[in-house]
C-alpha cells in the first residue's frame, strides 16, 4: 500500500516539474519588467543574474556596464527586488564545446529559467519591499560587512561558512578543497544548520526562555537564515528537514527522519520543480539519505574518529556515481582526509567565524585582537592544505559513465551499503571494487583510433587516442590571448581555456595521463592552456618547436614543467615514433631558428590507409616549402588539419589541391574577431569539392577509424 502510495506521488509530482518547466516557452514582448533575484554576480564589467517578470518567469540576463560609475552604482547596493524596463534580446543559449564541457541549457533547466536574455539597456521602475527582498539586502550588508570587516584572507571563507557566498574563494584553494574532497566544508550543509540550530535553541534556553517558544522562535529563525545564506539547495534540505522535525515533535506526531526528509523532497520539488536537474540538490539528498539509512551502524560505532570515517565511507559510497557523472573523477584522500577537516572546520572554525563576525559589530578591538591571533594560525593550515593536495594520485578519473554504467554503479554502491549495515566488509569492499575496476578497465576495450578537434574557441587542441587506449596524445592545448584592460574591467574569475574546456574533456573521457603533449609554437591560442592541464593531468614527455621555450607566453607552463621535472624535446623535420603500427612523423620545422608561424611541428600520422596531416599555424611560406620537400607524404590525405584556423595566409591553392583531404579541420571560434575562416579559403576547398567542418560552428569533432572505416561525429550531427 506504502509503494504504491509512494508511486502515485512520485508520477504526480514528476508531472508537475514537466508542466512548469514547459510553460517556459509562453512567447513574450520588449520591452519588458523584470525584477533582480539575490542570485546575480558582478565581475569586471559584466553584470549576470537571473531576474523575474511579474508572472513569475525567470529569465538569465547579461548586461555588459558602460563605465567605471555604472559599476559603483550596481556593487555598492542589492539590486534584489528592484524592477526595471529591460530592453534587449532573448538569444539562443551557446552549444557545449563537447560532451563534458558546461551546458547552459542543462544550467537554465536548473534555475527554472526561460533562456538567455542580452540587455541592451535597463532602466529602475521601483524597489520591492517583500520580505524576502529585504532579507536578500539583508544578506548583501552583511557579505560588505565581513569584507571590509575581516582581514583579506579570512574573507572569502568567513563569507562561504556563514552567508553561503563562495565568489571570493581563490580557484587554486578550491581546486585543492576539490582534491582532499572537502569541498562541502566551503558549503552550508545540514551539520552547519544543525550545529547552529542546537546553539541558537540552547541559548535561549538558557536565556530562561520556555521550550514551546524557543522551538517557535527557531521555526522562524531557520528559514529566515536559509534566504540570507544565499537559498543553497543543499541548506534548503537541512531546513525542511529540521522544520518538518520540530513541528512533528511540537505536534507530538511520530515521525521517522527518513519520512521527514521524503517530505521535505516532495514539499521541495513541488515549491521548485525544476531543482531536480540541480547537482547540489541531488548530492544533497542522495548523501542525507546515505547517513540515514546507515544511522544504526554510525550510532553502534564507538569514538568521534570511527563515526567520522564511516559516515565518509557511507556517504561516499552512494554518491560516488553521482559524483562521476557530474564530475568524472573523485577523491580517493577524502576518507582520511575528511576525519580530520570535518571536526576541525564544524567544531573549531565555524563557531569562530561567528564569533568573529558578532564581535565585528559589538566589540571591533577585540575582533582585531582575535584575528591577530587566529590569522597566522588559519594561514599555516592553509599552506598544509596546499601541500598535502600536492600529493600525487589522490584523484580517480574515471570519466562519465554511460547510462549502462552508471545503473551498475548505483545498484553496486546499494548492495554494498546493504552489507555495511551488516558489518560485512569484505562483501561490501568486493561489490564496490569489481564495477570500479570494469570502468576503469572500458576505455581499454575500444579497438578504434579516435582523433578529436576540441573546440576550444579560438584556438587549437587535438586530442589523439591510439586503439586500446595504448597511448594518448594532445596537441596544443587551447588559450586566450589577453588584452590589458581599464582596472574596473578585470575579472576576478579569469576564464581559462584549459581548466574550464580541455581538462573536462580529458576527463570525461577517463584520460588521467598524456602520453606526449605536443605544443605546435608558442602562440597563446595554442599554448595557453598547458600550465592548467599539467596541474591536473599527468603528462610523460613534452614536444615544442626548437627554441620556442624562449618566448614569453611559455613561461608559465615553463615553470610548471619544471616543478615536475617533465622531460621536454625540441622536435625538427625527420624525428618520428611508432607505436602498434602507427606511425608519427615530424614534416616541420627545417631549422632550430624561431620566427613564429611559419616554424610551427607539423605532425603527420599514418595507420594503415589512414593519413592525417596536422598543420599547426604554418602559412604560405611553409606549405610551399612542404610541397617542394615532402610532396609524397603530403598527398591525397584522409584529414586535414589546415594551418591557421583557416586563414587566407594559409592553406594556398596548390597545397590545398596536392593535399586533397577526404575531411578538412577549421579550428576557429565562432564569431571570432579575425572573422577566420576567410572566404578565400572556403572557396578552395568548395572549388575542389572537399568536404569540411568548422568547430566554431559544430563543436568538437572526433574522429573515429576502426581499421576500414571513417566516422565523423560532431556535437550537432554525425558523419559517415
Amino acid at each position: 500500500m506504502h509503494l504504491m502510495w509512494l508511486t502515485i506521488v512520485c508520477v504526480a509530482v514528476y508531472c508537475y516539474t514537466i508542466w512548469q518547466i514547459n510553460k517556459l516557452d509562453a512567447p513574450f514582448e520588449m520591452p519588458i519588467t523584470l525584477s533582480w533575484t539575490g542570485d546575480y554576480k558582478i565581475d569586471g564589467a559584466s553584470l549576470r543574474g537571473f531576474m523575474k517578470a511579474d508572472n513569475g518567469r525567470k529569465f538569465y540576463v547579461h548586461y555588459e556596464m558602460n563605465n567605471e560609475q555604472e559599476k559603483k552604482y550596481y556593487s555598492e547596493y542589492s539590486l534584489a527586488g528592484q524592477s526595471f524596463l529591460v530592453k534587449g534580446e532573448l538569444v539562443i543559449p551557446e552549444m557545449p564545446a563537447h560532451p563534458y564541457s558546461f551546458a547552459m541549457t542543462e544550467y537554465l533547466k536548473g534555475k527554472h529559467a526561460r533562456g538567455v536574455l542580452e540587455i541592451s539597456s535597463m532602466g529602475i521602475i521601483e524597489k520591492e519591499h517583500s520580505i524576502t527582498s529585504l532579507l536578500t539586502q539583508q544578506r548583501f550588508q552583511m557579505l560588505h560587512h565581513i569584507e571590509k570587516s575581516f582581514p583579506a584572507n579570512l574573507v572569502a571563507e568567513a563569507q562561504a561558512l556563514l552567508i553561503g557566498s563562495q565568489e571570493q574563494v581563490d580557484a587554486e584553494l578550491n581546486r585543492a578543497y576539490q582534491k582532499l574532497g572537502i569541498t562541502h566544508l566551503f558549503a552550508i550543509s545540514g551539520l552547519h544548520v544543525a550545529l547552529l540550530s542546537k546553539l541558537f535553541f540552547e541559548t535561549l534556553l538558557r536565556m530562561r526562555i520556555r521550550k514551546e517558544l524557543a522551538t517557535l522562535l527557531l521555526l522562524i529563525l531557520l528559514p529566515t537564515y536559509a534566504i540570507v545564506a544565499g537559498g543553497a539547495p543543499s541548506i534548503w534540505r537541512a531546513v525542511l528537514v529540521v522544520e518538518i522535525v520540530m513541528l512533528a515533535r511540537y505536534f507530538k506526531w511520530r515521525l521517522s527522519a527518513l519520512e521527514a526528509m521524503a517530505i521535505s523532497f516532495i514539499v521541495f520539488v513541488i515549491w521548485q520543480p525544476a531543482v531536480l536537474y540541480q547537482i547540489g540538490f541531488q548530492l544533497s539528498y542522495l548523501a542525507a539519505l546515505s547517513l540515514i539509512l546507515s544511522s544504526k551502524l554510525l550510532a553502534a560505532l564507538q569514538g568521534i574518529l570511527a563515526q567520522t570515517f564511516m559516515m565518509t565511507c557511507v556517504c561516499q559510497v552512494l554518491v560516488y556515481p553521482l559524483l562521476l557523472l557530474h564530475f568524472y573523477e573523485i577523491s580517493l584522500s577524502s576518507f582520511i582526509a575528511n576525519i580530520v577537516f570535518v571536526p576541525l572546520f564544524s567544531f573549531v572554525i565555524l563557531p569562530l567565524n561567528l564569533l568573529f563576525l558578532l564581535l565585528t559589530y559589538i566589540c571591533k578591538p577585540l575582533a582585531e585582537l582575535a584575528f591577530f591571533l587566529y590569522e597566522p594560525c588559519r594561514l599555516l593550515l592553509t599552506e598544509f592544505i596546499l601541500f598535502v593536495q600536492s600529493i600525487p594520485y589522490q584523484m580517480w578519473v574515471a570519466g562519465k559513465p554511460t547510462t549502462i554504467v552508471l545503473l551498475l554503479l548505483f545498484s553496486s554502491s546499494c548492495i554494498a551499503l546493504y552489507f555495511l549495515q551488516r558489518q560485512k566488509w569484505h562483501l561490501a569492499i568486493a561489490v564496490l571494487i569489481v564495477p570500479a575496476f570494469i570502468v576503469q578497465l572500458l576505455p581499454y576495450t575500444n579497438k578504434q583510433l579516435l582523433i578529436s578537434f576540441v573546440d576550444v574557441g579560438q584556438g587549437d587542441c587535438i586530442v589523439i587516442e591510439l586503439p586500446y587506449r595504448r597511448a594518448v596524445y594532445v596537441i596544443d592545448t587551447g588559450g586566450l590571448l589577453r588584452f590589458e584592460q581599464e582596472e574596473w574591467k578585470r575579472r576576478h574569475n579569469k576564464y581559462e581555456v584549459g581548466r574550464q574546456i580541455v581538462v573536462p574533456f580529458l576527463k570525461g573521457k577517463g584520460i588521467g595521463k598524456i602520453d606526449k603533449l605536443i605544443l605546435s609554437h608558442a602562440d597563446a591560442d595554442h599554448v595557453e592552456g598547458a600550465e592548467e592541464i599539467l596541474r591536473e593531468i599527468a603528462v610523460r614527455e613534452v614536444h615544442v618547436s626548437p627554441r620556442s621555450l624562449e618566448k614569453a607566453v611559455m613561461f608559465d607552463f615553463l615553470r610548471e614543467a619544471e616543478k615536475q621535472k617533465l622531460i621536454i624535446r625540441e622536435q625538427l623535420v625527420g624525428d618520428a615514433w611508432e607505436t602498434e603500427n602507427i606511425q608519427f612523423r615530424y614534416l616541420w620545422p627545417k631549422d632550430i631558428e624561431y620566427e613564429g608561424n611559419n616554424d610551427s611541428l607539423v605532425l603527420l600520422m599514418e595507420a594503415d590507409a589512414l593519413k592525417v596531416l596536422l598543420m599547426g599555424d604554418l602559412e604560405r611560406e611553409g606549405e610551399i616549402a612542404l610541397l617542394q620537400t615532402a610532396y609524397e607524404d603530403i598527398r591525397d590525405v584522409s584529414i586535414l588539419k589546415l594551418g591557421h584556423h583557416g586563414s587566407k595566409t594559409s592553406s594556398i591553392d596548390e597545397f590545398v589541391e596536392a593535399t586533397n583531404p577526404q575531411l578538412a579541420i577549421i579550428m576557429a571560434g565562432k564569431n571570432n574577431r579575425y572573422n577566420h575562416p576567410h572566404p578565400e579559403v572556403v572557396a578552395r576547398l568548395q572549388n575542389n569539392n572537399i568536404f569540411y567542418l568548422v568547430t566554431g560552428e559544430v563543436g568538437t569533432i572526433t574522429v573515429k577509424w576502426d581499421g576500414n572505416k571513417l566516422t565523423y561525429e560532431t556535437m550537432a550531427m554525425h558523419f559517415e
